[in-house]
């Protein structure tokens, strides 16, 4: 497996995870004085950790 690939592929793994506390804790982000809120950390999660999963799985071969 490539250096750049290992290294986005844990990149990425590692925001899904920080999204998936960020959902479990209720932890509230404000940025320009705008709330965002928790639910679209499921999309947060989802997205990069399935990118993260396809990555390593192709690289699997």
């Amino acid at each position: 497996m490539k250096t750049a690939t290992l290294l986005a592929i844990l990149f990425l793994a590692f925001i899904a995870v920080l999204q998936l506390l960020r959902l479990i804790l209720q932890i509230p982000i404000i940025a320009g004085g705008v709330t965002i809120p928790v639910w679209a950390s499921v999309f947060g999660c989802l997205v990069p950790g399935t990118i993260a999963y396809l990555l390593w799985r192709e690289n699997r071969k």
